[in-house]
């Protein structure tokens, strides 16, 4: 019986971890308030994506926040500048992933950033976005940073505000 016990202590100290490890959909809505002053003017640097893989194509889903997008869009006091949903695997280990919207000129995107996502007994998540003004020839004029973190329950959607940036993030398991 004591060697059963030592078991079952040993499967909940073990299992735990194991079982986080899992496909999930992740979406999320980057969006400006209208009328507020840039909260964070700074240049965005070269390495904005240091260490994070490019979000693969063919991992990109249907958006499911569009209700609340257009809720945004219609309340007239916000501007969505990026929704994007894709699916990928998250475990108890941070992954980051880069993501951009627009068209590349000289390494840097109109809007560009990391989601780095690990999954346990809560959802952590961190996320450092750049909105960028670029000149006609590509050059970066100005960067307004949106960066917060959180430690959420699973499955929530989630409220990370910056200054007039904020965003909305929901990771759903598959």
């Amino acid at each position: 019986m004591r060697l059963f016990r030592s078991f079952i202590l040993l499967l909940a100290l073990v299992a735990p971890p194991a079982f986080a490890d899992g496909l999930y959909q992740v979406e999320m809505i980057l969006f400006r308030q209208l009328g507020e002053p840039a909260g964070t003017l700074q240049y965005a640097p070269e390495d904005w994506n240091a260490g994070a893989r490019k979000l693969d194509a063919g991992n990109e889903r249907s958006p499911a926040l569009n209700d609340t997008v257009r809720k945004l869009q219609d309340s007239g006091a916000y501007e969505v500048l990026l929704q994007k949903a894709w699916q990928q695997t998250i475990g108890t280990e941070k992954d980051k992933v880069a993501i951009t919207s627009g068209q590349e000129r000289l390494g840097h995107f109109p809007i560009e950033g990391t989601v780095s996502l690990a999954i346990a007994r809560f959802t952590d998540v961190a996320a450092d976005f750049w909105i960028n003004q670029l000149d006609p020839h590509g050059i970066l004029i100005s960067s307004e940073r949106m960066k917060q973190t959180a430690r959420v329950k699973n499955g929530e959607l989630i409220y990370l505000d910056n200054s007039n940036l904020a965003l909305l993030i929901k990771v759903s398991s598959l």
